[in-house]
């Protein structure tokens, strides 16, 4: 018995190893990576990205709303998941509802931004309509009101608190954000900046800090591919 347990062990010994298979490394999604800009954007991607898009837009404008409805997926799926190319948003405001909507935008933060910003462009022909369609009564109000009050009207009017509330901003957090006045400097500062560089209008597209002339996705996309070497 002795001498069979010894040949098993034996033949044990020399039969091959099974072979090791290395297990791929995970690829990163770097679209989950937002951070807030020293600029005052907000940055999707990985900080080290080879090409570094920055969008000066604007939550009311419809030229923007249809980048953001043909180019706003195919950027991030094809290029900023992979880490390949950053894209920062950074406001440029256009009217008094856009400051309401967009102080509303960034209180959300950096994890709920770009959400809430679809959010707010599929939304966007919806309470611009409301507030087009204000009463006169509504009219002869604001025209009566401080620049912050106009700001908390328009919200009210627009029904931009629910939309925030679709990314959890909660009534009162809303309400805070809109009548702070710091918040609201920072994004008049921001715009100011933008055209104090003489970028003036939206949406408007630096490539690596430089000055893009598209305007749509079909236009951009070559460009971003040039900047990549591709």
């Amino acid at each position: 018995m002795r001498s069979v347990a010894v040949a098993v062990i034996a033949a044990l010994c020399i039969l091959p190893s099974s072979p090791v298979v290395a297990k791929a490394a995970p690829t990163r999604d770097w679209s989950h990576t937002v951070v807030a800009t020293s600029e005052g954007g907000f940055r999707m991607g990985s900080p080290a990205a080879k090409v570094k898009l920055v969008e000066y837009g604007s939550l009311a404008c419809p030229h923007c709303r249809h980048f953001e409805e043909t180019g706003y997926k195919p950027l991030v799926q094809g290029y900023v998941r992979t880490g390949r190319v950053s894209y920062e948003f950074r406001n440029l405001l256009i009217n008094g509802p856009d400051i309401s909507i967009s102080l509303l935008a960034h209180c959300a933060g950096a994890s709920k931004f770009f959400p809430m910003s679809e959010i707010v462009y599929a939304t966007q022909q919806e309470w611009q309509k409301r507030i087009e369609d204000m009463s006169d009564a509504d009219k002869e109000a604001l025209d009566k009101m401080s620049d912050q009050q106009r700001v908390v009207k328009f919200a009210e009017i627009g029904g931009m608190g629910q939309i925030a509330g679709r990314v959890g901003l909660t009534p009162a957090r809303a309400r805070q954000c809109l009548g702070d006045p710091k918040a609201l400097q920072r994004l008049l500062d921001l715009t100011k900046a933008a055209e104090d560089s003489g970028i003036n209008h939206t949406p408007t597209f630096l490539i690596d800090g430089k000055e893009s002339d598209a305007a749509t996705w079909e236009e951009l996309e070559p460009q971003v591919k040039k900047a990549l070497g591709g």
